[in-house]
């Protein structure tokens, strides 16, 4: 489906399900829980411990409100209208999807979605009564993800190597060897291999859009780990979103909202989330009208010139 096309009903529920299913990640609570090992050695970790094991429990505090999308209800001219609010830095695609209805009348759409701007509040839909004065009742589900639908990437120069300059970096994986970068939207995705505590830059400017710093740990458990990544996500001017992923979370120095240039101080690299070593997971993404797919990448080599990177080859930053 192309942004802009002529939608049939069984479309535009075939759509709806797509983003429902393609949720984005809710962002957790950023607590931290610290215990002594056997060793009276203290560890402080994102995952609570098991019972038999004394621990203590705080909340970081965050320096930054973190953006999110809620759905309200207020009265419209006797009716009921369903408001989606944006607090993201980004446009966002929103699906949503009626259920468990009482007195709704016919007219009103069952499902449906919207692109809501940056930093608004959106009508979804009126929910008109299908007989007045007799109780109205429903409830609903939404899911969303970010970018505006149909974005195409245009770069304006290619993009620069994630590190400081003149420093060089060792590639583990890179398209067409997709080892664990099986889907569409990390296919296209860069692995830099970096200690633990290396300076991350940007690769190209932009406004950042999602802070994750909630997680101290690795693991091989996609279901469990992948979303326990602390990331960086930075939209450009095309409607491409870069994201740098398992960074170090005490070390990330952006927020939402903030504008970045270029070969911009971001983070330290980490190992956080699904990994098994220390390294820099880089993609850019766009939002296919349903699903983030990532693109293929260019980089600035030497004087400039455009090259694309490989697996198990090392590249130097200019």
């Amino acid at each position: 489906m192309s942004a802009g096309s002529p939608l049939t009903q069984s479309t535009l529920r075939a759509a709806v399900a797509a983003l429902l299913m393609a949720a984005a990640p809710t962002a957790l609570a950023q607590r931290v829980f610290k215990y002594q090992d056997a060793n009276g050695v203290w560890v402080f970790t994102d995952r609570q411990p098991d019972a038999a094991q004394q621990y203590e429990q705080t909340e970081l505090e965050r320096s930054f409100e973190q953006p999110e999308v809620r759905l309200f209800q207020r009265p419209f001219e006797g009716d009921i209208e369903l408001v989606a609010q944006n607090t993201y830095f980004a446009p966002i695609q929103l699906a949503f999807r009626l259920a468990a209805m009482e007195n709704v009348a016919e007219s009103t759409p069952r499902d449906g979605f919207k692109v809501l701007p940056p930093r608004s509040e959106t009508q979804l839909l009126v929910v008109g009564e299908a007989v007045q004065n007799v109780t109205m009742s429903f409830e609903y589900e939404f899911q969303f993800l970010p970018g505006e639908p149909g974005a195409e990437h245009n770069p304006d120069q290619p993009y620069r190597l994630p590190i400081a300059l003149s420093s060089t970096v060792r590639v583990s994986q890179a398209y067409p060897e997709t080892i664990t970068h099986l889907d569409p939207s990390s296919q296209h995705a860069i692995d830099f291999v970096m200690p633990v505590g290396t300076n991350v830059f940007a690769a190209r400017g932009g406004v950042v859009i999602e802070v994750a710093s909630d997680f101290f740990e690795s693991g091989t458990d996609l279901s469990e780990d992948g979303p326990r990544a602390n990331v960086v996500r930075v939209l450009h001017d095309d409607g491409t979103m870069s994201l740098y992923a398992h960074l170090n979370w005490n070390s990330i120095r952006v927020k939402p909202g903030q504008q970045v240039a270029r070969g911009e101080y971001l983070a330290d690299s980490g190992n956080t989330g699904f990994s098994t070593g220390p390294h820099l997971h880089f993609v850019v993404q766009r939002n296919s009208g349903g699903a983030l797919v990532s693109v293929p990448l260019e980089f600035a080599g030497s004087g400039g010139a455009p090259i694309t990177l490989r697996a198990r080859e090392r590249y130097t930053a200019y």
